[in-house]
């Protein structure tokens, strides 16, 4: 089984350390990670902000850099809803403007083989436990694409009930938006932080040592909030924590 790494904008130039800790995760499990250094963007910046024509060239790069995979894995739940739910929107439209299939046959070669990482691990490598260890009291947060777009459900809980150590705390509001939202915390950034305050009141409440969420954009909204209330809360990505071992904690 060949798995191609897509590591998404914010992975890429905010938090590498999600992407190595889904390579440490992946290969323990003895999966073999590909990484294609020509994959970019995934479109959703430009697509949510109405430059549909623009994302276009997008597509094409990820179907080409991923095209030689059996499966392609983000640890990102609103870039792999990107590319599942907008990619084939994207062909159609291309399509009915009179522009050929080429859009939609590109979509088609790479939605059924996108998954976001809890999928994967749980839906195709049919495992809950990854022998992990995290020795710490963690909530959960489940991010928007995640829950409302991939309808991941209980599949990021159950990898977390499975680790070893750690101490799962329910999160009051879990299912109401942090307030991140990609372009409407540029564009709506009294109400983003507004959302983003009650979600980090609602997580410093439960008592828990980290915040984990499988999407680090809406990580990187959630961990500014904490930090401007003075909370010790810790954000962390899902990959980190079933990265981590005994022997090495993320």
């Amino acid at each position: 089984m060949r798995v191609g790494l897509f590591i998404t904008c914010v992975n890429d130039t905010l938090y590498p350390r999600t992407g190595q800790a889904v390579v440490t995760l992946l290969e323990r499990l003895g999966v073999e990670v590909g990484f294609p250094t020509e994959q970019s963007c995934c479109g959703q910046p430009q697509f949510n902000t109405g430059y549909r024509h623009e994302t276009e060239p997008l597509v094409r790069r990820y179907a080409t850099a991923f095209r030689d995979y059996d499966y392609i894995v983000a640890p990102s739940g609103s870039c792999a809803a990107m590319v599942r739910d907008n990619y084939p929107r994207i062909g159609a439209k291309a399509a009915a403007e009179g522009r050929g299939q080429e859009l939609s046959e590109a979509a088609a070669a790479v939605v059924p083989r996108t998954y976001e990482l809890t999928e994967f691990l749980t839906d195709v490598l049919k495992v809950t436990d990854v022998g992990a260890y995290y020795p710490h009291t963690v909530t959960y947060h489940p991010t928007c694409h995640g829950l409302r777009m991939l309808h991941l459900g209980d599949r990021p809980r159950a990898l977390l009930d499975a680790v070893r150590g750690l101490d799962l705390v329910e999160l009051p509001g879990a299912e109401e938006c942090c307030g991140f939202g990609g372009t409407f915390a540029v564009k709506n950034a009294a109400v983003s932080a507004a959302m983003g305050a009650d979600k980090a009141r609602n997580i410093t409440a439960t008592g828990a040592e980290a915040v984990c969420t499988v999407d680090n954009s809406c990580q990187m909204h959630i961990g500014g909030t904490l930090a401007r209330q003075g909370s010790t809360v810790r954000p962390v990505h899902i990959a980190e924590i079933l990265a981590s071992t005994e022997g090495h904690v993320w």
